[in-house]
């Protein structure tokens, strides 16, 4: 039987990376998005004429209608969801105190409850065929915290917790569930904080650049991969040495 990967917000940055670099593997490929539609569409034409299988469902992972509705057209479309990447994500920059409650909750919901969501939808499959591989993408300030990014990095931190609790749980079904924490990135994310914060992130990144989101996708590669097949429960930073 013919299986799908489904990459949640990949219509850019990491997301759309992780998404060609699967589909150029053989992955039939579900393209997640909330807003950017033409972006989606875009990069679904462009695997199409590469001779590769995408499609682009329109959900915010945040809701789990959705979600279950988004995995049940991509197995209708592509084949049964065997790899999943939780890569979707928002962040805001700012003062810890001046983080309100719709704030802090949009963040939790996004980026730790939305890959709740997609991790449960997907796994009824998984369970019953005895195989899947789940890829989190959560953040290097996952793993030493980051000033004026609270809610942020504590969503991040999260999903390093739910990647190794859940590596424990699900192996004996032959799911294996890996983490990627990527650094200073070329991303949306980087871009927003100016150019003087960027250059003293490439300062402070020992190999002396920022990371592409191609760098963070050839890790997902990896660990979608039968090279990994006893990786489980693994956080790798792809993050230049940044935290060495």
């Amino acid at each position: 039987m013919r299986a799908s990967a489904l990459i949640t917000g990949s219509s850019r940055g990491i997301g759309r990376a992780a998404a060609l670099a699967l589909a150029r593997e053989g992955w039939p490929v579900c393209i997640n998005y909330l807003e950017s539609r033409e972006a989606a569409e875009d990069l679904v034409l462009r695997l199409r004429s590469e001779g590769h299988m995408a499609i682009a469902v329109q959900a915010d992972v945040a809701c789990r209608a959705a979600v279950e509705a988004m995995v049940q057209r991509a197995a209708e479309a592509l084949g049964p969801v065997e790899l999943l990447v939780n890569n979707a994500g928002i962040s805001r920059q700012g003062l810890f105190q001046d983080t309100d409650d719709a704030l802090w909750n949009r963040m939790l919901a996004v980026n730790l409850t939305g890959a709740r969501n997609a991790v449960q939808a997907v796994l009824p499959h998984m369970l019953e065929a005895k195989r899947g591989a789940i890829i989190n993408i959560s953040s290097i300030w996952g793993l030493r915290g980051g000033s004026c990014e609270v809610a942020y990095a504590c969503t991040k931190a999260a999903l390093i917790g739910l990647t190794r609790s859940l590596a424990l749980e699900l192996a004996p079904s032959g799911i294996r569930v890996n983490c990627v924490a990527p650094g200073c990135i070329e991303t949306d994310m980087v871009r927003v904080l100016g150019e003087e914060t960027r250059r003293m992130l490439v300062e402070e990144t020992p190999l002396g650049r920022l990371g592409t989101p191609e760098d963070v996708a050839q890790a997902v590669v990896f660990f979608a991969s039968e090279r990994a097949s006893f990786f489980t429960g693994q956080v790798l930073t792809a993050d230049g040495g940044f935290i060495v």
